[in-house]
Protein backbone atom coordinates (compact mmCIF):
# COMPACT_ATOMS: atom_id res chain seq x y z
CA UNK A 1 0.00 0.00 0.00
CA UNK A 2 1.09 3.15 -0.96
CA UNK A 3 0.53 7.03 -0.15
CA UNK A 4 -1.29 9.80 -2.39
CA UNK A 5 1.65 12.40 -3.46
CA UNK A 6 0.27 14.28 -6.24
CA UNK A 7 -3.57 15.59 -6.87
CA UNK A 8 -5.07 16.16 -10.37
CA UNK A 9 -6.75 19.74 -10.28
CA UNK A 10 -10.31 18.18 -10.00
CA UNK A 11 -9.06 16.67 -6.32
CA UNK A 12 -7.55 19.78 -4.93
CA UNK A 13 -10.03 22.00 -2.98
CA UNK A 14 -12.05 22.71 0.56
CA UNK A 15 -13.74 19.07 2.10
CA UNK A 16 -11.34 16.69 -0.20
CA UNK A 17 -8.92 14.26 1.24
CA UNK A 18 -5.61 15.86 1.83
CA UNK A 19 -7.05 19.17 2.19
CA UNK A 20 -7.47 20.21 5.93
CA UNK A 21 -6.75 23.89 7.47
CA UNK A 22 -3.64 22.48 9.20
CA UNK A 23 -2.62 20.57 6.47
CA UNK A 24 -2.56 23.41 4.33
CA UNK A 25 -0.05 25.68 6.89
CA UNK A 26 2.12 22.64 7.08
CA UNK A 27 2.41 21.09 3.19
CA UNK A 28 2.59 24.88 1.60
CA UNK A 29 5.87 25.84 3.90
CA UNK A 30 7.76 22.40 1.90
CA UNK A 31 7.73 24.73 -1.29
CA UNK A 32 8.97 27.78 -0.38
CA UNK A 33 12.23 29.21 -2.25
CA UNK A 34 14.13 28.67 0.86
CA UNK A 35 13.83 25.05 1.15
CA UNK A 36 16.38 22.67 -0.06
CA UNK A 37 16.14 18.99 -0.92
CA UNK A 38 18.26 16.20 0.85
CA UNK A 39 17.68 13.49 -1.61
CA UNK A 40 20.60 11.01 -0.84
CA UNK A 41 21.84 9.71 2.71
CA UNK A 42 24.97 10.57 1.75
CA UNK A 43 24.07 14.47 1.23
CA UNK A 44 22.47 13.85 4.61
CA UNK A 45 25.60 12.64 6.10
CA UNK A 46 27.73 15.46 5.09
CA UNK A 47 25.61 17.95 6.73
CA UNK A 48 25.22 16.48 10.08
CA UNK A 49 29.13 16.40 9.62
CA UNK A 50 29.81 19.66 9.04
CA UNK A 51 26.70 20.81 11.17
CA UNK A 52 28.20 22.98 14.26
CA UNK A 53 28.50 20.81 17.54
CA UNK A 54 28.75 17.44 16.01
CA UNK A 55 31.31 14.85 17.02
CA UNK A 56 32.75 12.92 14.60
CA UNK A 57 34.36 9.86 16.21
CA UNK A 58 36.45 7.96 14.90
CA UNK A 59 34.31 4.79 14.92
CA UNK A 60 33.46 3.63 11.31
CA UNK A 61 29.83 3.01 10.37
CA UNK A 62 29.90 -0.78 9.58
CA UNK A 63 29.56 -1.64 5.72
CA UNK A 64 28.07 1.61 5.37
CA UNK A 65 28.31 1.49 2.23
CA UNK A 66 25.07 -0.96 2.19
CA UNK A 67 23.01 2.21 3.41
CA UNK A 68 23.80 4.43 0.84
CA UNK A 69 27.31 6.38 2.69
CA UNK A 70 30.54 6.67 1.59
CA UNK A 71 32.91 2.92 2.81
CA UNK A 72 34.87 5.86 4.91
CA UNK A 73 31.89 7.36 7.00
CA UNK A 74 32.07 7.39 10.71
CA UNK A 75 29.87 6.96 13.91
CA UNK A 76 28.30 10.69 14.25
CA UNK A 77 27.63 11.92 17.77
CA UNK A 78 25.27 14.94 18.83
CA UNK A 79 24.18 15.81 22.17
CA UNK A 80 21.01 17.81 22.85
CA UNK A 81 20.83 19.86 25.88
CA UNK A 82 19.21 19.36 29.17
CA UNK A 83 16.09 17.72 27.25
CA UNK A 84 17.31 14.04 26.52
CA UNK A 85 13.75 11.92 26.71
CA UNK A 86 10.50 12.25 24.83
CA UNK A 87 7.61 14.86 26.55
CA UNK A 88 4.47 13.63 26.42
CA UNK A 89 3.08 16.53 27.81
CA UNK A 90 3.30 18.71 24.55
CA UNK A 91 1.44 16.53 22.59
CA UNK A 92 -1.94 18.06 21.31
CA UNK A 93 -3.65 15.94 19.09
CA UNK A 94 -6.28 17.86 16.42
CA UNK A 95 -10.28 16.00 16.95
CA UNK A 96 -9.74 15.41 20.94
CA UNK A 97 -12.32 17.05 23.42
CA UNK A 98 -10.42 20.94 24.66
CA UNK A 99 -8.03 20.61 21.85
CA UNK A 100 -8.83 24.35 20.33
CA UNK A 101 -7.55 23.92 16.72
CA UNK A 102 -8.01 27.08 15.20
CA UNK A 103 -5.29 28.78 18.08
CA UNK A 104 -3.29 25.84 17.27
CA UNK A 105 -3.13 26.29 13.52
CA UNK A 106 -2.55 30.19 14.36
CA UNK A 107 0.54 29.09 16.97
CA UNK A 108 1.90 26.89 13.35
CA UNK A 109 0.68 29.58 10.95
CA UNK A 110 3.48 31.85 12.74
CA UNK A 111 5.91 29.34 13.43
CA UNK A 112 5.98 28.63 9.67
CA UNK A 113 6.47 32.43 8.94
CA UNK A 114 9.57 33.13 10.97
CA UNK A 115 11.68 30.09 9.37
CA UNK A 116 11.51 32.43 6.22
CA UNK A 117 14.37 34.09 7.53
CA UNK A 118 16.66 30.92 7.21
CA UNK A 119 17.17 27.35 4.79
CA UNK A 120 14.54 24.88 5.13
CA UNK A 121 16.03 21.01 4.27
CA UNK A 122 13.07 18.67 2.83
CA UNK A 123 14.14 15.24 3.00
CA UNK A 124 11.58 12.31 2.46
CA UNK A 125 11.40 8.48 3.61
CA UNK A 126 9.13 5.24 3.46
CA UNK A 127 6.99 3.93 7.17
CA UNK A 128 6.59 0.22 6.31
CA UNK A 129 8.95 -1.52 4.58
CA UNK A 130 6.77 -4.34 2.56
CA UNK A 131 4.49 -3.74 -0.72
CA UNK A 132 1.24 -4.06 1.83
CA UNK A 133 2.17 -1.16 3.72
CA UNK A 134 4.43 1.91 2.77
CA UNK A 135 3.53 5.47 3.40
CA UNK A 136 6.02 8.55 2.05
CA UNK A 137 7.07 10.65 4.98
CA UNK A 138 8.35 14.05 4.18
CA UNK A 139 10.52 16.39 6.97
CA UNK A 140 11.09 20.19 6.48
CA UNK A 141 13.63 21.43 9.44
CA UNK A 142 15.84 24.36 9.11
CA UNK A 143 19.41 24.63 8.95
CA UNK A 144 21.28 23.48 12.44
CA UNK A 145 19.48 20.73 12.99
CA UNK A 146 21.28 18.45 10.41
CA UNK A 147 21.72 15.62 12.85
CA UNK A 148 17.86 15.35 13.63
CA UNK A 149 17.48 15.26 9.26
CA UNK A 150 20.05 12.32 9.56
CA UNK A 151 18.83 10.57 12.10
CA UNK A 152 15.21 10.44 10.60
CA UNK A 153 16.59 9.68 7.33
CA UNK A 154 18.74 6.69 9.16
CA UNK A 155 16.05 5.16 11.55
CA UNK A 156 13.14 4.99 8.48
CA UNK A 157 13.35 3.58 4.97
CA UNK A 158 15.67 5.82 2.90
CA UNK A 159 14.62 5.75 -1.06
CA UNK A 160 16.97 3.45 -2.13
CA UNK A 161 16.13 2.19 -5.47
CA UNK A 162 15.27 -1.26 -4.22
CA UNK A 163 12.79 0.50 -1.95
CA UNK A 164 11.26 2.88 -4.34
CA UNK A 165 10.49 0.36 -7.09
CA UNK A 166 8.99 -1.66 -4.66
CA UNK A 167 6.95 1.30 -3.60
CA UNK A 168 5.77 2.16 -6.58
CA UNK A 169 4.58 -1.61 -6.82
CA UNK A 170 2.73 -1.32 -4.30
CA UNK A 171 -1.64 -0.42 -3.89
CA UNK A 172 -2.89 3.32 -2.47
CA UNK A 173 -3.86 2.82 0.99
CA UNK A 174 -7.41 3.84 1.58
CA UNK A 175 -8.51 3.60 -1.66
CA UNK A 176 -6.13 6.19 -2.76
CA UNK A 177 -7.48 9.09 -0.02
CA UNK A 178 -4.42 8.80 2.09
CA UNK A 179 -2.15 11.74 1.74
CA UNK A 180 1.79 11.82 2.09
CA UNK A 181 2.87 12.49 6.08
CA UNK A 182 4.11 15.82 6.20
CA UNK A 183 5.99 16.90 9.04
CA UNK A 184 7.40 20.44 9.95
CA UNK A 185 9.89 20.84 12.82
CA UNK A 186 11.55 23.71 14.28
CA UNK A 187 13.49 22.53 17.69
CA UNK A 188 14.89 26.16 18.00
CA UNK A 189 11.14 27.92 18.10
CA UNK A 190 10.01 29.81 20.89
CA UNK A 191 6.60 31.24 21.90
CA UNK A 192 6.67 35.21 21.47
CA UNK A 193 4.37 38.44 22.07
CA UNK A 194 3.31 38.64 18.53
CA UNK A 195 -0.80 39.97 17.24
CA UNK A 196 -3.25 37.35 17.43
CA UNK A 197 -1.61 34.89 18.82
CA UNK A 198 -3.01 32.95 21.92
CA UNK A 199 -0.95 30.19 23.84
CA UNK A 200 -3.42 29.26 26.22
CA UNK A 201 -4.06 26.64 23.49
CA UNK A 202 -0.12 24.88 24.54
CA UNK A 203 -0.30 22.22 26.83
CA UNK A 204 3.16 23.45 27.74
CA UNK A 205 4.38 26.50 27.61
CA UNK A 206 7.67 26.20 25.61
CA UNK A 207 6.93 23.32 23.33
CA UNK A 208 4.42 21.52 21.05
CA UNK A 209 4.20 18.15 19.18
CA UNK A 210 0.28 18.82 17.13
CA UNK A 211 -0.62 16.34 14.94
CA UNK A 212 -3.90 15.93 12.46
CA UNK A 213 -3.54 12.43 11.79
CA UNK A 214 -6.72 12.51 9.74
CA UNK A 215 -4.91 14.36 7.11
CA UNK A 216 -1.53 12.58 7.93
CA UNK A 217 0.42 15.70 9.13
CA UNK A 218 2.18 17.35 12.10
CA UNK A 219 4.43 20.30 13.57
CA UNK A 220 7.05 19.70 16.02
CA UNK A 221 8.03 22.90 18.05
CA UNK A 222 10.80 23.76 20.77
CA UNK A 223 12.05 19.84 20.50
CA UNK A 224 15.40 18.76 20.18
CA UNK A 225 15.16 15.26 20.69
CA UNK A 226 15.25 13.23 18.13
CA UNK A 227 12.55 10.72 19.76
CA UNK A 228 9.94 13.70 19.36
CA UNK A 229 10.85 12.99 15.40
CA UNK A 230 10.89 9.17 15.40
CA UNK A 231 7.79 8.66 17.43
CA UNK A 232 5.73 11.59 15.88
CA UNK A 233 6.29 10.08 12.53
CA UNK A 234 5.15 6.63 13.76
CA UNK A 235 2.23 8.25 15.50
CA UNK A 236 0.99 9.26 12.35
CA UNK A 237 1.96 6.14 10.32
CA UNK A 238 0.17 4.15 13.26
CA UNK A 239 -2.69 6.16 13.29
CA UNK A 240 -3.19 5.69 8.97
CA UNK A 241 -2.67 1.95 9.49
CA UNK A 242 -5.22 1.75 12.33
CA UNK A 243 -8.02 3.39 9.83
CA UNK A 244 -7.02 0.64 7.17
CA UNK A 245 -7.36 -2.94 9.20
CA UNK A 246 -4.03 -3.03 11.04
CA UNK A 247 -3.31 -3.24 15.10
CA UNK A 248 -0.81 -0.51 15.53
CA UNK A 249 1.87 -2.22 17.68
CA UNK A 250 4.62 0.09 20.20
CA UNK A 251 6.09 -3.82 20.53
CA UNK A 252 8.56 -6.45 18.96
CA UNK A 253 7.88 -9.74 16.99
CA UNK A 254 10.01 -12.66 16.11
CA UNK A 255 9.34 -15.77 14.38
CA UNK A 256 10.77 -19.51 16.15
CA UNK A 257 11.38 -22.36 13.41
CA UNK A 258 11.10 -25.43 15.64
CA UNK A 259 12.90 -29.00 14.85
CA UNK A 260 9.63 -30.26 13.48
CA UNK A 261 9.19 -27.19 11.45
CA UNK A 262 6.30 -25.27 12.92
CA UNK A 263 6.32 -21.90 12.80
CA UNK A 264 5.56 -20.07 16.06
CA UNK A 265 5.12 -16.02 16.07
CA UNK A 266 5.46 -13.89 19.39
CA UNK A 267 4.42 -10.65 19.82
CA UNK A 268 6.05 -8.64 22.87
CA UNK A 269 4.53 -5.19 24.06
CA UNK A 270 5.90 -2.97 26.64
CA UNK A 271 7.57 0.67 26.81
CA UNK A 272 11.03 1.24 26.65
CA UNK A 273 13.29 -0.36 29.58
CA UNK A 274 10.76 -3.26 29.88
CA UNK A 275 12.68 -5.91 28.08
CA UNK A 276 10.90 -5.74 25.20
CA UNK A 277 14.05 -5.36 22.99
CA UNK A 278 16.11 -7.89 25.29
CA UNK A 279 13.05 -10.70 24.64
CA UNK A 280 13.09 -9.65 20.62
CA UNK A 281 16.34 -9.66 20.40
CA UNK A 282 17.16 -13.12 22.44
CA UNK A 283 18.78 -16.15 20.48
CA UNK A 284 18.05 -18.44 23.31
CA UNK A 285 21.42 -20.07 22.92
CA UNK A 286 20.77 -21.11 18.92
CA UNK A 287 18.29 -23.32 20.05
CA UNK A 288 16.22 -22.91 16.82
CA UNK A 289 16.10 -20.50 14.08
CA UNK A 290 14.82 -17.09 14.77
CA UNK A 291 13.52 -14.08 12.55
CA UNK A 292 13.14 -10.44 14.02
CA UNK A 293 10.31 -8.34 12.31
CA UNK A 294 11.11 -5.54 14.87
CA UNK A 295 11.72 -4.33 18.19
CA UNK A 296 9.75 -1.01 18.74
CA UNK A 297 7.14 -0.70 15.99
CA UNK A 298 4.86 -2.75 13.43
CA UNK A 299 1.34 -3.23 12.33
CA UNK A 300 -0.50 -6.49 12.52
CA UNK A 301 -3.17 -6.91 9.74
CA UNK A 302 -5.98 -8.42 11.77
CA UNK A 303 -7.58 -10.46 8.74
CA UNK A 304 -3.81 -12.61 7.90
CA UNK A 305 -2.36 -11.97 10.87
CA UNK A 306 0.58 -11.20 8.88
CA UNK A 307 2.80 -8.09 10.29
CA UNK A 308 4.75 -5.64 8.67
CA UNK A 309 7.69 -3.15 10.38
CA UNK A 310 7.93 0.23 10.26
CA UNK A 311 11.71 0.36 10.26
CA UNK A 312 14.58 -0.80 9.35
CA UNK A 313 16.91 -0.03 11.92
CA UNK A 314 16.96 0.22 15.80
CA UNK A 315 16.95 3.28 18.16
CA UNK A 316 18.63 1.74 20.98
CA UNK A 317 19.64 2.50 24.68
CA UNK A 318 23.51 2.91 25.24
CA UNK A 319 23.72 2.30 28.94
CA UNK A 320 23.72 -1.99 28.37
CA UNK A 321 26.90 -1.02 25.77
CA UNK A 322 30.23 0.14 27.36
CA UNK A 323 32.93 1.40 25.07
CA UNK A 324 34.71 -1.11 23.01
CA UNK A 325 31.61 -3.30 23.40
CA UNK A 326 30.68 -5.81 20.49
CA UNK A 327 27.34 -5.00 19.43
CA UNK A 328 28.64 -0.85 19.14
CA UNK A 329 30.05 -2.29 15.83
CA UNK A 330 26.67 -1.51 14.25
CA UNK A 331 26.50 2.23 15.48
CA UNK A 332 24.90 4.28 12.92
CA UNK A 333 25.23 7.59 15.40
CA UNK A 334 24.59 8.44 18.53
CA UNK A 335 23.01 10.62 20.83
CA UNK A 336 23.18 12.13 24.19
CA UNK A 337 26.29 10.68 24.80
CA UNK A 338 30.18 11.89 25.94
CA UNK A 339 33.38 11.07 23.88
CA UNK A 340 36.77 10.63 24.92
CA UNK A 341 40.27 10.26 23.21
CA UNK A 342 41.66 6.90 23.72
CA UNK A 343 45.63 5.71 23.66
CA UNK A 344 45.99 5.80 20.13
CA UNK A 345 44.36 9.10 19.71
CA UNK A 346 40.88 8.00 18.35
CA UNK A 347 37.81 9.64 19.41
CA UNK A 348 35.32 7.31 21.10
CA UNK A 349 32.04 6.82 22.23
CA UNK A 350 31.04 6.77 26.10
CA UNK A 351 28.11 5.58 27.15
CA UNK A 352 26.66 3.65 30.01
CA UNK A 353 24.81 6.63 30.65
CA UNK A 354 27.58 8.40 32.21
CA UNK A 355 26.45 11.84 30.73
CA UNK A 356 22.87 11.72 31.30
CA UNK A 357 19.99 9.13 31.80
CA UNK A 358 18.46 7.35 28.16
CA UNK A 359 21.56 7.81 25.75
CA UNK A 360 20.81 6.72 22.44
CA UNK A 361 22.15 5.46 19.25
CA UNK A 362 20.99 4.34 15.79
CA UNK A 363 21.90 0.46 15.37
CA UNK A 364 21.80 -0.34 11.36
CA UNK A 365 19.49 -3.58 10.10
CA UNK A 366 23.22 -5.71 10.60
CA UNK A 367 22.86 -5.82 14.24
CA UNK A 368 20.16 -8.41 13.92
CA UNK A 369 20.87 -10.78 11.54
CA UNK A 370 17.67 -12.79 10.81
CA UNK A 371 16.20 -9.54 10.57
CA UNK A 372 12.79 -9.51 8.04
CA UNK A 373 10.66 -6.93 6.82
CA UNK A 374 7.50 -8.83 7.07
CA UNK A 375 6.52 -12.01 9.02
CA UNK A 376 3.57 -13.83 6.46
CA UNK A 377 3.02 -16.20 9.50
CA UNK A 378 0.21 -15.93 11.21
CA UNK A 379 1.17 -14.39 14.70
CA UNK A 380 0.84 -17.09 17.68
CA UNK A 381 0.89 -15.46 21.07
CA UNK A 382 0.68 -11.55 22.21
CA UNK A 383 2.59 -11.15 25.74
CA UNK A 384 1.67 -7.87 27.67
CA UNK A 385 5.05 -7.18 29.31
CA UNK A 386 4.14 -5.94 33.10
CA UNK A 387 5.87 -4.32 35.77
CA UNK A 388 3.75 -5.38 38.38
CA UNK A 389 5.12 -6.90 41.60
CA UNK A 390 1.70 -8.69 42.10
CA UNK A 391 1.49 -10.70 39.09
CA UNK A 392 3.52 -13.99 38.68
CA UNK A 393 6.49 -14.06 36.03
CA UNK A 394 3.63 -15.04 33.26
CA UNK A 395 -0.17 -15.86 33.52
CA UNK A 396 -2.39 -16.74 30.35
CA UNK A 397 -5.50 -15.26 30.20
CA UNK A 398 -8.74 -16.81 28.82
CA UNK A 399 -11.39 -14.75 26.83
CA UNK A 400 -11.14 -11.80 24.13
CA UNK A 401 -12.28 -9.08 26.07
CA UNK A 402 -10.25 -9.55 29.10
CA UNK A 403 -6.92 -10.52 26.90
CA UNK A 404 -7.74 -7.20 25.51
CA UNK A 405 -8.62 -5.19 28.49
CA UNK A 406 -5.22 -6.18 30.45
CA UNK A 407 -3.07 -4.99 27.17
CA UNK A 408 -5.40 -1.53 27.67
CA UNK A 409 -4.77 -1.74 31.21
CA UNK A 410 -0.71 -2.71 31.36
CA UNK A 411 0.49 -1.76 34.29
CA UNK A 412 4.49 -0.50 33.66
CA UNK A 413 6.89 2.32 35.66
CA UNK A 414 8.08 5.53 33.92
CA UNK A 415 11.47 4.58 32.03
CA UNK A 416 14.62 7.33 31.24
CA UNK A 417 13.26 7.52 27.78
CA UNK A 418 10.53 9.51 28.82
CA UNK A 419 10.76 13.31 29.99
CA UNK A 420 8.39 14.28 33.23
CA UNK A 421 7.30 16.54 35.83
CA UNK A 422 9.70 17.46 38.80
CA UNK A 423 8.65 15.34 41.48
CA UNK A 424 7.41 12.72 39.46
CA UNK A 425 7.30 8.93 41.24
CA UNK A 426 9.74 6.83 38.48
CA UNK A 427 9.16 3.93 40.69
CA UNK A 428 4.85 4.26 40.56
CA UNK A 429 3.11 2.35 38.58
CA UNK A 430 0.98 3.76 35.81
CA UNK A 431 -1.32 2.43 33.54
CA UNK A 432 -0.05 2.82 29.67
CA UNK A 433 -2.64 1.52 27.05
CA UNK A 434 -0.86 -1.57 24.95
CA UNK A 435 2.66 0.29 26.35
CA UNK A 436 1.90 3.17 23.58
CA UNK A 437 1.42 6.46 24.75
CA UNK A 438 1.37 7.75 21.26
CA UNK A 439 -2.16 7.08 20.38
CA UNK A 440 -4.12 9.80 18.71
CA UNK A 441 -7.05 7.81 18.06
CA UNK A 442 -10.02 6.51 20.15
CA UNK A 443 -8.75 3.82 22.36
CA UNK A 444 -11.51 1.50 21.50
CA UNK A 445 -9.85 0.78 18.27
CA UNK A 446 -7.05 -0.70 19.69
CA UNK A 447 -9.46 -2.79 22.14
CA UNK A 448 -11.31 -3.96 19.27
CA UNK A 449 -8.34 -4.67 17.06
CA UNK A 450 -6.98 -7.23 19.83
CA UNK A 451 -9.81 -8.73 21.11
CA UNK A 452 -10.69 -9.49 16.97
CA UNK A 453 -7.37 -11.10 17.26
CA UNK A 454 -8.07 -13.66 20.04
CA UNK A 455 -11.86 -13.91 19.48
CA UNK A 456 -11.25 -14.50 15.82
CA UNK A 457 -7.93 -15.49 14.88
CA UNK A 458 -7.26 -17.51 17.95
CA UNK A 459 -3.88 -15.72 19.15
CA UNK A 460 -2.94 -16.69 23.05
CA UNK A 461 -2.70 -13.80 25.03
CA UNK A 462 -0.55 -13.77 28.15
CA UNK A 463 1.19 -11.19 30.61
CA UNK A 464 4.37 -11.50 31.90
CA UNK A 465 6.34 -9.45 34.92
CA UNK A 466 9.69 -8.39 33.62
CA UNK A 467 9.88 -6.52 36.99
CA UNK A 468 9.59 -8.04 40.34
CA UNK A 469 7.37 -9.85 42.10
CA UNK A 470 6.49 -9.16 45.94
CA UNK A 471 9.94 -8.13 46.29
CA UNK A 472 11.92 -11.16 44.07
CA UNK A 473 13.53 -9.74 40.92
CA UNK A 474 12.49 -11.30 37.60
CA UNK A 475 15.64 -12.13 35.72
CA UNK A 476 16.09 -12.09 31.88
CA UNK A 477 16.94 -16.54 32.28
CA UNK A 478 12.99 -16.29 33.72
CA UNK A 479 11.55 -14.64 30.90
CA UNK A 480 13.14 -16.24 28.71
CA UNK A 481 12.72 -19.84 29.79
CA UNK A 482 9.33 -18.79 30.21
CA UNK A 483 9.48 -18.07 26.56
CA UNK A 484 10.89 -20.93 25.38
CA UNK A 485 8.82 -23.15 27.40
CA UNK A 486 5.80 -21.87 25.87
CA UNK A 487 6.79 -21.47 22.20
CA UNK A 488 7.75 -25.36 22.57
CA UNK A 489 4.74 -26.05 23.77
CA UNK A 490 5.92 -27.73 26.82
CA UNK A 491 4.18 -24.91 29.43
CA UNK A 492 1.91 -26.63 32.17
CA UNK A 493 -0.90 -23.78 32.76
CA UNK A 494 -3.54 -24.15 35.25
CA UNK A 495 -6.36 -22.34 37.21
CA UNK A 496 -4.80 -19.96 39.11
CA UNK A 497 -6.18 -19.79 42.39
CA UNK A 498 -9.89 -18.30 42.27
CA UNK A 499 -10.04 -17.03 38.82
CA UNK A 500 -11.51 -18.46 36.08
CA UNK A 501 -10.30 -16.41 33.78
CA UNK A 502 -6.65 -16.34 34.13
CA UNK A 503 -4.17 -19.63 34.00
CA UNK A 504 -0.85 -20.00 35.46
CA UNK A 505 2.98 -21.56 34.85
CA UNK A 506 3.88 -22.13 38.71
CA UNK A 507 7.47 -20.27 37.84
CA UNK A 508 10.56 -21.45 40.20
CA UNK A 509 13.52 -21.11 38.35
CA UNK A 510 15.51 -18.46 40.11
CA UNK A 511 13.42 -18.32 42.73
CA UNK A 512 10.39 -19.18 44.39
CA UNK A 513 7.29 -17.37 42.47
CA UNK A 514 4.53 -18.83 43.20
CA UNK A 515 1.69 -16.92 44.63
CA UNK A 516 0.55 -18.06 47.81
CA UNK A 517 -3.13 -17.17 47.56
CA UNK A 518 -2.97 -17.77 51.21
CA UNK A 519 -1.32 -14.83 52.00
CA UNK A 520 -3.86 -12.05 53.25
CA UNK A 521 -1.04 -9.14 52.24
CA UNK A 522 -0.75 -10.85 48.82
CA UNK A 523 -4.32 -11.15 48.20
CA UNK A 524 -4.81 -7.51 49.63
CA UNK A 525 -1.97 -6.17 47.16
CA UNK A 526 -3.22 -8.00 44.19
CA UNK A 527 -7.18 -7.15 44.25
CA UNK A 528 -5.61 -3.90 44.61
CA UNK A 529 -3.87 -3.93 41.96
CA UNK A 530 -7.17 -5.12 39.84
CA UNK A 531 -8.76 -2.41 41.30
CA UNK A 532 -6.77 0.29 39.96
CA UNK A 533 -7.41 -1.56 36.30
CA UNK A 534 -11.22 -1.02 37.11
CA UNK A 535 -10.72 2.57 38.24
CA UNK A 536 -8.68 3.05 35.23
CA UNK A 537 -11.13 1.88 32.85
CA UNK A 538 -13.81 4.26 34.42
CA UNK A 539 -11.32 7.05 33.72
CA UNK A 540 -11.04 6.28 30.75
CA UNK A 541 -15.01 6.65 30.37
CA UNK A 542 -14.92 10.18 32.02
CA UNK A 543 -11.38 11.83 30.99
CA UNK A 544 -11.57 14.07 27.78
CA UNK A 545 -15.69 13.92 27.30
CA UNK A 546 -15.12 9.68 26.90
CA UNK A 547 -12.80 9.80 24.25
CA UNK A 548 -11.05 6.94 25.57
CA UNK A 549 -14.32 5.42 26.77
CA UNK A 550 -14.24 1.33 26.78
CA UNK A 551 -17.67 -1.09 25.85
CA UNK A 552 -19.01 -2.43 29.20
CA UNK A 553 -17.58 -5.79 28.42
CA UNK A 554 -13.95 -4.31 29.36
CA UNK A 555 -14.86 -3.06 32.93
CA UNK A 556 -17.13 -6.44 33.90
CA UNK A 557 -14.06 -8.50 32.56
CA UNK A 558 -11.81 -7.03 34.85
CA UNK A 559 -14.48 -6.57 37.70
CA UNK A 560 -14.75 -10.29 37.85
CA UNK A 561 -11.13 -10.86 39.04
CA UNK A 562 -11.88 -8.22 41.60
CA UNK A 563 -14.84 -9.89 42.40
CA UNK A 564 -13.13 -13.32 42.52
CA UNK A 565 -11.25 -12.04 44.97
CA UNK A 566 -13.43 -10.78 47.71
Amino acid sequence: MSTKAYYPIEEIGAGKPGFSKTRAIIEGAFYGNNVVKVNTLKEAYDLAKNSPGTIVTDMPVYRGEEFGLEPDAKVLLFNDGAVTGRYAVARRIKGEPGVDEAKLDKVVMDAVYETRWRTLYHAEVFVGLDPEFMAKAHLLIPEGEENLLYNWMLNFQYMSDEYVKMYKRSQPIGGGKEPDIYIFSDPQWTPGNRPDLDYSCLSDPLTLCYFDTDQNCAAILGMKYFGEHKKGTLTMAWALANRNGYASCHGGQKEYTLPDGRKYVASVFGLSGSGKSTLTHAKHGGKYPITVLHDDAFIINTDTCSSVALEPTYFDKTADYPTGCPDNKYLLTAQNCSATMDSEGKIQLVTEDIRNGNGRAIKSKLWSPNRVDKIDAPVNAIFWIMKDPTIPPVVKLKGAALASVMGATLATKTSTAERVAAGTDLNALRIVPYANPFRTYPLVHDYEKFKKLVEEKNVDCYIVNTGDFMGKKVKPADTLGILEAIVENRAEFKQWGPFEDIEIMEWTLTDNFVPDMNDAEYVAALKNAMMNRVNAIKDFSEKKGGYDALPEEALAAVQKLVDELA
